[in-house]
């Protein structure tokens, strides 16, 4: 086996136990992105490779010490990582996808970067994002297409699209990416890893423009395997004062993961919502396929309806969206030269905000309370919420969005991810687990939604589940071959 098959737990254990050093690790990954990487496109602003063999030695001396001098920083140590380019990175730049931001190089690490270093990654350099994030295509004109790891003429999803591509492809052990409106989730589908959306305030931002408001997006693990989204998760995740709405820390969510007792798990299956989402054919037979599974292992699973209006959701979701985006984008639209060089998906955010009063926010806010508490209601009978991740396989990368679905226009530039706004709007806990491939040959997953802080019972469940999809999760992308 390549060095670089190894998840993460597994490549960490054997840096620990001396089996492997961080120097070959390095050596290993910079083969890998060079052989895969002009396929895929999926790590971008990656640093010079003598640099990293460096640090990667200077990890291997902490390991070489004697007593206390030899010690792992943490479980991460030395293990090679892309950060998504949404991140802050001190001394890389940090570009958003955006022309604007090109040169764009921070003096210090985001929040997130700093407790992945502390626990021993080396940063290599960053994943690809579409333009601000916006848009579950990853494509910019900084760096370009993003290909879906199974081919290369379709999209690999987004946002953290060139997160996704880069641990199918096996250029990374595990990954970091951020998730507002199904960042997390819609990419590991299309390239069959696990996304892991956290609950609201579970891992804080920070440097953050707002802290009390902007509370749709946030970052958050990916990986191969369950247990390593669940380590990364535990380095992320932690109480912050600086961002007031962040979670108390908890017990390691890596540890237990195999205590839950499937035979007490109630699932609901919602499908396409009583046929309220348009989806292409064959996407609900493979989630029911999954369903399957966990029904094998002793789950109790239902189809169920939604407790809520469909309409009034979306609804109240474009206004929550429209003002937080055109927020982001502001300052850079300050000047006024800066607009023709901004893609249109996100101008159009822009302009929609212009005309939103506090009147129109504040009924969105309680439209989102409602709904809150009608997805309380689903939960004090079910334990978890299922929905297919997508309601497209992967369409052409050449593609800016898919305009039809199962014969319905799509009024805007992201009405095609309407099935990830539900756990994003609730704040709730949601991981996208892999359901196999369709007759293309293209991945796909669907969406676990957990109770309200709920990841350690969530994390256990796709745990439980990953132990039966063994052929699926076997199938590997002819580039890491």
């Amino acid at each position: 086996m390549d060095i670089t098959d190894l998840p993460a737990h597994e490549m960490a254990a054997a840096i620990r136990r001396r089996k492997v050093s961080c120097r070959e690790i390095m050596l290993a990954t910079l083969t890998r992105i060079d052989a895969v990487n002009p396929t895929v496109n999926a790590i971008v602003s990656l640093r010079d490779g003598d640099a990293l063999l460096r640090e990667a030695d200077a990890c291997d001396r902490q390991l070489a010490g004697k007593g206390a001098e030899s010690r792992a920083i943490g479980w991460l140590h030395g293990i090679p990582q892309a950060i998504k380019d949404m991140a802050a990175t001190a001394g890389i730049p940090t570009t958003l996808g955006s022309p604007l931001l090109r040169d764009y190089v921070p003096m210090e690490d985001g929040l997130m970067v700093q407790r992945m270093k502390a626990a021993g990654c080396i940063v290599i350099g960053k994943t690809n994002t579409p333009e601000f994030g916006l848009g579950s295509h990853t494509f910019n004109d900084v760096f370009g297409i993003t290909r879906n790891a199974y081919d290369p003429t379709r999209s690999a999803g987004g946002s953290s699209g060139g997160a996704a591509v880069a641990l199918a492809t096996r250029m990374l052990s595990v990954a970091d990416g951020s998730d507002f409106m199904g960042s997390l989730r819609n990419p590991a589908a299309w390239n069959n890893v696990f996304g892991l959306r956290p609950s609201q305030g579970r891992v804080p931002l920070w440097p953050a423009q707002d802290a009390w408001v902007s509370q749709l997006g946030t970052e958050g693990p990916m990986g191969r395997t369950v247990l390593d989204v669940a380590m990364l998760l535990d380095v992320q995740a932690g109480f912050d004062p600086r961002v007031p709405l962040s979670l108390p820390d908890e017990a390691p969510f890596a540890q237990g993961l195999g205590e839950i007792d499937p035979k007490a798990v109630r699932i609901g299956w919602l499908g396409d919502l009583d046929g309220y989402l348009p989806m292409e054919p064959g996407i609900l037979d493979a989630c029911e396929l999954g369903l399957r599974r966990l029904a094998a292992i002793g789950c109790h699973v239902e189809s169920c309806r939604p407790a809520f209006s469909t309409e009034m959701v979306w609804q109240a979701w474009l206004t929550w969206r429209r003002w937080l985006v055109a927020a982001r984008i502001a300052p850079l639209l300050a000047v006024p030269r800066n607009r023709e060089r901004i893609k249109p998906e996100a101008l159009w955010e822009f302009d929609e905000a212009a005309d939103l009063t506090g009147a129109q926010a504040l009924q969105a806010s309680a439209q989102r309370t409602v709904f809150y508490q009608q997805m309380l209601s689903m939960f004090s009978t079910l334990d978890v919420l299922v929905l297919p991740t997508a309601q497209v396989w992967p369409f052409e990368a050449t593609q800016r969005w898919p305009r039809r679905i199962a014969g319905r226009e799509m009024d805007t530039y992201h009405r095609w991810m309407e099935v990830v706004i539900y756990a994003t709007f609730a704040g709730l806990p949601c991981i996208s687990v892999p359901v196999g491939f369709g007759p293309s040959g293209l991945p796909m997953g669907m969406q676990l939604i957990g109770k309200p802080r709920g990841e350690r019972a969530l994390l256990g469940l796709a745990r439980a589940y990953e132990l039966v999809i063994g052929d699926w999760l076997g199938t590997r992308p002819r580039e890491a071959s």
